[in-house]
């Protein structure tokens, strides 16, 4: 009895159709990117901060525009021709050229993976005193779980784990108010914008453009153009949102934060409180977890549709936890052999690829695919 309330609570939200369709997607979509995105703070510093904290508000604001027209245009492209896979979805829209996208996305994968299975073991060395073993198993056993559990388990996971989240990003930011709020509004006052705002919004964009592959799943409850749309947009929003609470406290320690290996840890140890840390860490190795389950099950995603057109059947839970298990496993082994550098020397080039085969074909190949099909229904 015990069993069925809990779940009858986690599913609560999950059974409104406008939970499905217009905040599902985006909670995915920002449970996947912010252990690459912004968990450490280091990548608010690259491309936002170091232009000012002002001129990184624009970057930011310019970021957040290119993800509304990016996720509203897949969203419907996804809708409008059923694709709900990543090898669907660029079959579609580029043709052969999927194959491209297919390559660029595994090697992105490892990438990530590889510096997430690094840092997940010392995670909790470095805070709890644990040996790494344990953080990578730990991180081993919950993709694989949740791999296992298919679709309905990881968008419920996925999105509690956001609401989670955010609670401990209002947090952070009202102990930034309290303690730094003067020294924020006067480094926002001061409208400090450096040259290059732009392209580090830019680049930021589309630095991620790679998450929408792992979102496809969860789009199959969009009926209309508009929902796809309103759905899209909400997406940009749920996923900039905690990167903006983050950037308001950092902007309290510019330009100190420009220095700082991880800001994130360097800007708690700063406000002084101490159990926000090994609370922030703990939410930080979820977010490994829910981007290593997101970026797997878009793979599982993948491998189901071919083998339902193949064969008429999909892949079994089994399956799809030893995909999971085995991805996590290799992406464990490149982060033991050093080879994070050498692919991260290549990351630039990946994402030009993804710019190139994915928001270049989008907005040009795409939108024409798209009003095609819609003369032809009309």
């Amino acid at each position: 009895m015990a069993e069925k309330k809990e779940q009858g609570v986690l599913s609560f939200f999950m059974n409104y159709s406008w939970y499905r369709k217009y905040l599902l997607p985006g909670f995915v979509a920002q449970s996947v990117i912010i252990a690459g995105g912004y968990g450490t703070g280091r990548e608010l510093v690259e491309y936002f901060l170091q232009y000012g904290p002002t001129g990184g508000l624009m970057g930011m604001g310019l970021t957040t525009i290119l993800w509304a027209a990016l996720f509203a245009l897949s969203f419907e492209f996804a809708r409008a021709f059923k694709a709900y896979d990543y090898r669907t979805f660029f079959e579609k829209l580029i043709g052969p050229g999927w194959i491209a996208y297919e390559a660029a996305f595994i090697v992105l994968l490892f990438l990530i993976m590889g510096v997430i299975g690094a840092a997940s073991g010392s995670i909790l060395r470095d805070s709890f005193g644990l040996p790494p073993i344990v953080g990578s198993g730990l991180f081993l056993i919950f993709v694989a779980y949740l791999t296992y559990s298919g679709s309905k388990a990881i968008e419920v996971a996925l999105s509690w784990w956001s609401y989670v989240l955010y609670a401990v990003y209002i947090i952070f930011l009202y102990f930034g108010f309290t303690r730094f709020g003067g020294v924020i509004a006067s480094n926002f006052s001061a409208g400090v914008v450096n040259p290059g705002w732009a392209m580090g919004g830019f680049k930021y964009a589309f630095y991620n453009i790679a998450i929408v592959s792992t979102v496809l799943f969860t789009l199959n409850y969009l009926e209309t153009r508009k929902e796809a749309i309103i759905s899209g947009i909400i997406a940009a929003i749920i996923c900039i949102l905690p990167a903006f609470l983050f950037y308001i406290v950092m902007a309290g320690f510019y330009p100190e934060a420009l220095s700082m290996e991880v800001p994130a840890t360097g800007a708690i140890a700063k406000l002084g409180v101490r159990f926000l840390l090994p609370i922030w860490l703990i939410v930080l190795f979820g977010t490994m977890i829910e981007t290593g389950v997101g970026f797997f099950h878009s793979i599982n995603e993948r491998i189901n549709a071919t083998l339902i057109k193949k064969r008429g059947k999909g892949m079994s839970n089994t399956a799809r936890g030893i995909v999971g298990a085995t991805l996590a496993l290799i992406g464990l082994a490149i982060s033991k052999f050093g080879l994070i550098g050498l692919i991260a020397q290549g990351y630039g080039t990946i994402s030009w690829v993804f710019f190139i085969l994915q928001g270049v074909a989008l907005f040009t190949i795409g939108i024409y695919k798209l009003y095609k099909l819609s003369k032809t229904k009309s």
